[in-house]
Order: structure tokens, then C-alpha cells, then sequence
């Protein structure tokens, strides 16, 4: 049987090494703390839950939901944009409902590349920006991200000969892995850049409220304010704690929402009516909920942060995201897989290899801190233990 040459990239993963090494220790009786998936383990809001517990007896609500029954969701997510960002959106033209924004990331290279175009990606970044494009045969050029520059790209170091064949750019902060902010001027530079080369501009922002000590991260519309190169995804799954209710939206670009429109229309329908009324109250309701869980992974970064200083490793605090992301002491400096594969059979502990999210992340670890403070310190002593014997 023979498959297509575009999944050959994607057949590489550590992550699924790190899952074999996880069984392996589980099967060797070791207790797992599981600090290597970004997936909240806070639930769900009630006022949610009931919105879509009200919805289920409804028979209305249980067969297919094509494009304009979504009018309500898309409706919420454009006032909900306003309101935060204060940039007008046309709920009719600029938003498009997604299964998670990963979709979005995954499907709008297959509306934007044609075989051997370039997009231009974070080094390190998230595998699905690179998955999206390998499925629609386009080329990657990873742009690097340094602690020097605040793991921001320079756009200046891209060959001309890759911007002549380039045709998309993905930028995502608050940044996953590295829990980098950008301001508001470098979005601008962003923009002006994509414009002179006339490149499609991708924000994926799932951390839009995951930030710490009154910092604001911005949206790039807010720096293309006419939305002239752009398009921004966005999901409920880490401010609302909804990642298994896959739900997410595209604001920005009118063709581009309409490309992807496209795109999704040949691939799914929407979710069920009733997990989108969901997301409706999670948008329009009170949003204590969201202050809190970002004051609880508040608590959890600095009980981290301040575990791993008292055992010697010394780590930047972030100032947004659910993530620690720390440079590996000798002699795990340069094979961050060899470190995670060990430490999770040593100890239990399941973090995630900067290696698994590009070249550059290679030296670091991401942790997830997705455990409260007691098991986060515990987690700690574990690791402690395990360098001391190292």
C-alpha cells in the first residue's frame, strides 16, 4: 500500500516518543506527574455547563449546523473582540466558528499555498503550524526565536530568494513554548512587512487573557486595524477550559475568512447547536471565571518558579501562558529528549522536549502547570533528586 509523500514529515514526532517513555514508566510502577501536555485541568464554568445541559433535550439542536446557523456564536465572538480589543468586526463576513483554532492553523495553508511555497514559522513554534503546512505540500522556513532578540523574529534574516516563493507567515503571542509577549510595535512591523511582500498574516492567540501582573498582550488586528494582510484564531480552551468541547473562531481578513470558509465546507460541518450555545454564554457571561483561573496558574507559576530556584535551577518567571520554558542544565544542554526520556522513567515526571518544537528549542524543557502548587513541588523534588544522582 502506498501513501501520500506529504505525510512523510509528519511521521517524526517526539511527542510520541515521550508517550512510549510515559508507558514505560507507568508500566515500571512509577507514579506519573504529568507536566508535558498543555491541557487545563480546571473544569468548565457552571453557567456554561448549564447552557448546554438546557440544550441537549432540544431536538432542534441535534442535526446538522451549516454556516448560518451559527449567527448567534459568531455574533458573541465578534462583540466579545470589540469589547477587548476595540476594533469593529462584521460577524457576517470576519468570523468563521472552527473545531478549536488548531483547525484554522491545520486547514488555511490549503487555501493560501500552492505546492512548494514557502510560510515562514517560529522556530520554536507549535506542530501544528507546521502540520498544516506539510499537508498542503508547501515548504517551511523557520524563523528563529533567540532570548537575545525576546524570542522574536528578525525578519531581516530571511533570504530574499525564500520571501520570493513565501506566501504566509504564523506568529503566536503570548508564545507557546517559550511564554514570550510582543508589543504592540513589532505586530506593526509584522504587518508592514507582510504588506511589502504581500504575505497573509496568521496570529494564533490562545492565550489572549493568560497573562500575569496587569500585562495586556495585543491582537494584530489592532495593528492592521483594516485587515489588509490578516486573520487571527482564536479558542475557548484556555481561558474557558473547553479544550475538549473543541470549540474556536477565526476574526480578520473577509477573503481570507471566505477561503477558509471553503476549505471547511469540503472537510466538516460545525459542532453541535448545543456546545455552541456553550461558548455563547462563555462569551457573554460573567467572566470571573477567566480571572480566576489565570490567578490560579498565577499561583502555580510562582510556587514553580520558586521550587525550581531553591534547588539551584534558575529559570526566567513568564509573564503569560501556562507554561515554565527553561534553558537544561549541563549535561542535557544539547539532547533535550534524552533528558525528558530519562527523567520520566527516573521519576515519573512527563515534561516536554524543547526539541519537539523546532531546531531552535532545542537546550530547553517546557513545563505545563497543569497541577496544583503541592503537586508542582512535588514534582520538583523529584527532578531534584534525579540531577543530584546525574
Amino acid at each position: 500500500m502506498q501513501f501520500a509523500k506529504r505525510l512523510e514529515p509528519l511521521q517524526s514526532n517526539v511527542f510520541a516518543d515521550m508517550d512510549q517513555a510515559k508507558a514505560r514508566a507507568r508500566a515500571a510502577g512509577q507514579t506519573l506527574i504529568d507536566l508535558s501536555l498543555g491541557s487545563s485541568d480546571l473544569p468548565a464554568q457552571p453557567h456554561v455547563l448549564e447552557a448546554i445541559a438546557q440544550s441537549l433535550p432540544d431536538p432542534s439542536t441535534h442535526g446538522y449546523l451549516l454556516f448560518h446557523g451559527t449567527q448567534a456564536f459568531r455574533q458573541a465572538a465578534a462583540t466579545w473582540y470589540t469589547k477587548k480589543f476595540g476594533v469593529a468586526v462584521d460577524p457576517e463576513t470576519e468570523v468563521l466558528p472552527l473545531i478549536g483554532s488548531q483547525e484554522g492553523t491545520a486547514h488555511l495553508p490549503l487555501a493560501i499555498l500552492n505546492p512548494g511555497d514557502f510560510a515562514l514559522l517560529q522556530d520554536p513554534g507549535y506542530p501544528s503550524h507546521a502540520g498544516g503546512v506539510y499537508l498542503a505540500s508547501g515548504q517551511i522556513y523557520p524563523m528563529p526565536l533567540r532570548a537575545e532578540h525576546g524570542f522574536l523574529p528578525v525578519f531581516e534574516e530571511i533570504p530574499p530568494h525564500v520571501l520570493a516563493q513565501s506566501r504566509l507567515m504564523v506568529l503566536s503571542y503570548p508564545h507557546n513554548p517559550t511564554t514570550a509577549i510582543a508589543p504592540l510595535s513589532f505586530f506593526q512591523t509584522a504587518v508592514a512587512f507582510c504588506q511589502q511582500h504581500n504575505l497573509v498574516l496568521v496570529h494564533d492567540f490562545p492565550y489572549a487573557d493568560f497573562v500575569f501582573d496587569g500585562v495586556q498582550p495585543p491582537s494584530v488586528l489592532q495593528a492592521d486595524r483594516e485587515k489588509t494582510v490578516s486573520i487571527e484564531f482564536f479558542t475557548m480552551s484556555k481561558s474557558y477550559n473547553m479544550g475538549g468541547f473543541r470549540v474556536g473562531y477565526a476574526i480578520g481578513n473577509a477573503d481570507l475568512i471566505r477561503a477558509l470558509r471553503q476549505v471547511k465546507a469540503a472537510v466538516d460541518f460545525n459542532q453541535y447547536r448545543g456546545i455552541l450555545n456553550g461558548a455563547i454564554a462563555a462569551l457573554t457571561g460573567s467572566q470571573t471565571g477567566v480571572s480566576d483561573g489565570v490567578e490560579a496558574f498565577r499561583q502555580r507559576r510562582d510556587a514553580f518558579v520558586q521550587a525550581l530556584h531553591a534547588i539551584g535551577w534558575q529559570v526566567p518567571q513568564p509573564t503569560a501562558t501556562m507554561y515554565v520554558w527553561a534553558a537544561l542544565p549541563e549535561p542535557w544542554a544539547t539532547n533535550s529528549v534524552q533528558f525528558c526520556t530519562q527523567l520520566v522513567e527516573a521519576t515519573g515526571v512527563a515534561v516536554s522536549p524543547g526539541a519537539g518544537f523546532g531546531k531552535a528549542g532545542e537546550g530547553y524543557v517546557r513545563f505545563a502547570l497543569v497541577h496544583e502548587p503541592a503537586r508542582l513541588q512535588a514534582a520538583v523534588a523529584r527532578i531534584a533528586e534525579f540531577l543530584h544522582s546525574h
